[in-house]
């Protein structure tokens, strides 16, 4: 697989997990009330339960997918398996952003204290992981690798290209 396989492949993992959260968990809202009744801390998208979970179910999809692929890569030695200190924190990122935009809009009566606590507590950790992504991937691109043909495309492929 080429490097341009992988890195659509990690794309697809981590553009897919927000998205599979988002749509497969649904509208959060307090049963009981119509939503014109409800308190919101964030008004939620004007999307439909049922195009959300297609949305979901096709980014997950996507996601398992793009993870296979990586799985396979790794194991094959197409990608260097220190990636996934990237991998790990954006996909972890991305399932806090997806559950976290679902806690944020949901609907009830009076404050909504989950969301609070998520921003809150959230905020920092999630900050936490970015970093730590960016951090981590700045350090595989920069360091060398040993090889002295030149062909290093940013620690993608560590067995050479």
């Amino acid at each position: 697989m080429t490097n341009r396989g992988m890195v659509a492949a990690g794309a697809a993992l981590v553009g897919g997990v927000p998205v599979a959260a988002w749509g497969l968990m649904g509208q959060q809202n307090h049963a009981g009330l119509p939503a014109g009744e409800l308190d919101y801390a964030f008004q939620p998208w004007d999307i439909g339960d049922g195009a959300a979970a297609v949305a979901g179910g096709l980014a997950l999809v996507l996601a398992v997918a793009g993870a296979v692929v990586l799985v396979r890569g790794t194991l094959r030695g197409a990608m260097d398996r220190r990636w996934w200190g990237v991998l790990g924190p954006l996909v972890v990122l991305g399932l806090m952003a997806g559950v976290g935009w679902r806690i944020l809009t949901a609907g009830g009566i009076g404050a909504n204290i989950g969301a609070g606590l998520l921003i809150i507590f959230g905020t920092p950790v999630a900050a936490g992981l970015l970093l730590w992504a960016l951090a981590w991937a700045f350090w595989l691109v920069t360091q060398r690798h040993g090889h002295d043909s030149g062909g290093d495309l940013g620690g993608i492929a560590s067995r050479g290209v």
